[in-house]
């Protein structure tokens, strides 16, 4: 099994930007942890980050055909507005989770609304890096059933 995990702008600045709401860990702390629990799920993970939409699109549109078995995405402020993101992810009949480190909700009100969400199966938000790691739980059992 392979999950794709996307990472949308600014989260490569993990532990550098707003540490009061993203926390200390670095971008790199957090790609240890996602290998960590892929080999105790004994599956595949690939992560890609990019701040260009496009080339998250691209990368969309590649899991199509590259043998990934479910997305989980963090769009990062795309989340709010790139109809473009949505409809890559729409046009993907693939599981798919959304994920935000943040309380997306307990923030400003512009943040409050996720385009990419509806196209999703889920969305967990606010558990930290943490929320990587139960999205991962959740599509291995997705996919599994």
């Amino acid at each position: 099994m392979k999950l794709l995990v996307i990472n949308g702008p600014n989260i490569n600045f993990l532990g550098i930007r707003e540490k009061g709401i993203y926390g200390e860990e670095n971008y790199d702390y957090l790609l240890s942890t996602l290998e960590a629990k892929a080999m105790e799920l004994d599956i595949k993970v690939d992560v890609f980050q990019s701040n260009h939409e496009g080339a998250i699109i691209d990368r969309i549109q590649e899991a199509y055909s590259d043998g990934t078995n479910g997305i989980i995405i963090n769009p990062g402020a795309f989340t709010h507005y790139s109809y473009a993101i949505r409809d890559a992810l729409a046009s993907i009949q693939l599981p798919k989770l959304e994920v935000h480190i943040s309380n997306v909700y307990k923030r400003e009100e512009f943040r409050h609304h996720s385009v990419t969400a509806p196209v999703c199966n889920g969305q967990l938000a606010g558990l930290g890096l943490k929320g990587y790691l139960y999205a991962m739980e959740a599509m291995v059992d997705m996919i599994n059933e």
